[in-house]
């Protein structure tokens, strides 16, 4: 099968890049090379997958070019382009999936499209989004998870595929240390009242660990540094840590993120958002350490309450996390390890998108 892929154009894809897109299209491309299909990325210039063939449109992702006046123009000019090019190359391909940021944009050309395309949609499932891709019939979208296709009312959503994990990276440890991990984004996002909206819950980690006298290291990618040095700074100390550089961009390493996962007690997944997947989940449980998080989008879906982890009522805030840390110590890392194996690894992942293509191909 010949495939192009549509990448993003915000950041490369590369064995290294640690952005959550950009992996799970590393992974699949390069899982469909390994399974003898013909593989094309369309996106920057310094994507590097072994075996796929790629297609520049810009040298660098928008995150690593160098600062212009206006980035809005920029970056709709190059995403213009990259239409263009799937236009222009599609004959050489039996299908196209897009991956593209933000994924709405490419199906504007699906009337001129002579092959099938497929879309996944990672974003969150906002009503904006939802009327937005609602206008496109032709186009097949593909949620990344049940919780997330019931928020899309308007929108076809013609499959559920989840994102996968590599079980190799993330291996498993028994043996766990006491702390607790967090992982996530602070995002610039603020609320009308000017207060950042904190998405992935960071500021419930920090007073869970306050509360209960827990050690806790946090890390992720810091988008506004003021997010960091009002909400998150005053509160380290020796028990409340934070991991890594303090950056735009997730800079640690895969190894670095899969070994601070083997060795924690549990894994936070304090979100305040509706979570599309969550593949910080996955990672953990793949890790054998259980997860406690709010029952938001996929949290539910992704752990099996008292099985790999523990979930949440939101209403029950830190007082429910604090009754699910109590616990922790009766799940088994073990069942952890195969709940992600036998569901949620790269290769389920990378053959159900395989027989997705066969079954439109063959429609």
């Amino acid at each position: 099968m010949r495939i192009l892929i549509v990448s993003t154009l915000k950041r490369k894809v590369t064995a290294d890049e640690t952005a959550s897109r950009s992996q799970i299209i590393y992974k699949l491309a390069y899982g469909l090379v390994k399974k003898d299909h013909e593989v094309s990325l369309l996106g920057t210039g310094d994507s590097l997958i072994p075996g796929v063939n790629t297609i520049s449109v810009l040298e660098k992702g928008w995150v690593d070019l160098p600062s212009v006046e206006n980035p809005f123009f920029l970056e709709i000019s190059s995403l213009i382009q990259l239409l263009k090019k799937i236009v222009e190359i599609q004959d050489r391909f039996d299908i196209i999936h897009n991956h593209l940021y933000p994924e709405f944009f490419t199906p504007l050309i699906e009337k001129e499209l002579t092959k099938p395309m497929v879309t996944t949609v990672h974003v969150q499932a906002t009503d904006f989004i939802d009327t937005t891709l609602s206008l496109f019939r032709k186009t097949k979208f593909v949620s990344i998870s049940q919780a997330h296709r019931s928020l899309f009312l308007k929108t076809r959503m013609d499959k559920v595929i989840y994102n996968g994990v590599d079980t190799d990276l993330f291996s498993f440890r028994e043996k766990k240390e006491d702390y607790l991990l967090w992982i996530g984004r602070l995002s610039k996002a603020k609320n009308k009242a000017g207060t950042f909206m904190d998405p992935k819950g960071i500021r419930w980690a920090i007073k869970l660990a306050r509360e209960t006298d827990s050690r806790l290291i946090l890390t992720g990618n810091v988008e506004d540094q003021q997010f960091f040095e009002v909400d998150v700074k005053p509160y380290l100390n020796d028990k409340i840590t934070w991991h890594g550089p303090v950056s735009m961009k997730q800079e640690l390493p895969h190894k670095e993120i899969a070994g601070l996962m083997q060795k924690a007690k549990a894994f936070l997944m304090t979100v305040n958002w509706y979570e599309p997947f969550g593949l910080v989940m996955a990672e953990a449980m793949a890790c054998g350490t259980p997860v406690i998080g709010f029952d938001r989008g996929s949290v539910k879906e992704l752990v099996k309450d008292g099985k790999t982890g523990f979930v949440v009522l939101p209403g029950e805030g830190v007082e429910g996390l604090k009754k699910a840390l109590t616990k922790i110590g009766q799940i088994n890392p073990q069942d952890c390890r195969n709940h992600i194996v036998n569901n949620f690894s790269v290769e389920k992942m990378i053959d159900n998108y395989e027989k997705y293509y066969n079954q439109i191909l063959k429609a």
